[in-house]
C-alpha cells in the first residue's frame, strides 16, 4: 500500500520530494532504484523533518509507537494521515500524539490485495476505490480539505465517517471476513491438509484473502476487539441456523437461507456496477 501510494503520487506529480521510512534497508534500497522514492532514512527523525505531509502506511499496531517517535521533528502546518483499516480509540489517541500545530486527518482507502511487499505495488491501486476519511470535532478543517483533494487526485471516492462508525461497518465487511477465511483454511487442516490438494475456483476464491499478512490482521483482531467479537457471534448464530435447517432436513429454510444470500450479493454487485458506469 505505501509504495503503491508513492508512486501513485510522484506518477501525479503531487510532491516535490517523496522519502520513505522502514526497517528493512534492503526493501528501502529497491524502492529508491526502482524510483518510487526519491529518498529514504533508517532514523523516523529524518523522515518527519521538514515534511509537509505523512502518511502511516504500516501495520496499525505500531502507528503510536512511530506517531511517538517522528512527532517532535514535525514542523507547524504539517499534516499527518494514514491507510489504516482500523479507526475508533486510534484517531483520538493518534489526535492526542500530535505536536501543537501538526494535524491528524484519519483515511482508509479501501484498496489492496492479499499481496504485500514492494513487488506488489501499482500506481493505479487507489483507482475507482472509495476512501474513508474519519474526522473528528478537532479535526483541522484546512486538512481534512488537503487530504480528501490528495485522494480524489489519486482516483478515489470520498466518503467520510466517525472514527466509531467507520470500525462498525468494517468489521462486518473486512474484518470478519478475513477471519472467516483463515478459519476456514484450517478447518479444512483439521479435517484432513491433504484434501487442500483437490481444491477448486470456489475453495481458492473464498479463501483467497487468507493469504493476508498475519500481523496486520492480528493487530486489526486487537484494535477492533468488540466490534468484532460481536459480529462474529452474529456470524455464528447463520452457520447455526444454517445447520439447524441441514439437520432437520429443512429444504425450505436452506432454500431461504441461499436464496437471500444469493440475491443480496447479486444487488451488491448490481449497485456497484451501477456506480462505475454513472462515474
Amino acid at each position: 500500500m505505501g509504495a503503491s501510494f508513492a508512486m501513485a503520487v510522484k506518477e501525479k506529480a503531487l510532491a516535490g520530494r517523496v522519502c520513505g521510512y522502514g526497517r528493512n534497508e534492503n526493501n528501502l534500497k529497491r524502492a529508491k532504484e526502482k524510483g518510487i522514492i526519491d529518498e529514504y532514512s533508517l532514523t523516523i527523525g529524518e523522515v518527519g523533518r521538514g515534511c509537509d505531509l505523512l502518511i502511516f502506511a504500516s501495520p496499525v499496531g505500531v502507528f503510536l509507537e512511530l506517531a511517538g517517535g517522528i512527532a517532535p521533528y514535525l514542523s507547524k502546518g504539517a499534516i499527518v494521515s494514514d491507510m489504516g483499516s482500523v479507526k475508533g480509540r486510534l484517531v483520538y489517541e493518534m489526535e492526542e500524539a500530535m505536536p501543537p500545530g501538526v494535524s491528524y486527518v484519519g483515511a482508509h482507502p479501501i484498496a489492496g490485495n492479499d499481496k504485500s511487499g514492494l513487488d506488489a505495488a501499482v500506481s493505479d491501486l487507489f483507482k475507482d476505490v472509495n476512501c474513508i476519511l474519519t474526522p473528528t470535532n478537532n479535526t483541522n478543517d484546512t486538512a481534512l480539505k488537503t487530504v480528501s483533494v490528495l485522494w480524489k487526485t489519486l482516483g478515489c471516492n470520498i466518503k467520510t465517517l466517525t472514527p466509531e462508525k467507520h470500525d462498525e461497518i468494517f468489521s462486518s465487511i473486512s474484518h470478519m471476513p478475513h477471519i472467516a477465511a483463515y478459519a476456514l483454511v484450517n478447518a479444512i487442516k483439521m479435517i484432513d491438509e491433504e484434501y487442500l490438494n483437490f481444491s477448486g475456483t470456489g475453495f481458492l476464491d473464498t479463501t483467497r484473502i487468507a493469504m493476508s499478512s498475519p500481523q496486520m490482521w492480528i493487530d486489526i483482531c486487537m484494535l477492533n476487539k468488540d466490534a468484532i467479537l460481536k459480529h462474529l457471534a452474529t456470524y455464528m448464530e447463520s452457520i447455526k441456523a444454517i445447520i439447524n435447517s441441514i439437520r432437520a432436513n429443512d429444504r425450505d429454510g436452506l432454500y431461504q437461507h441461499f436464496e437471500q444470500a444469493k440475491t443480496l450479493r447479486l444487488n451488491l454487485k448490481k449497485s456497484k456496477n451501477a456506480l462505475s458506469n454513472k462515474e
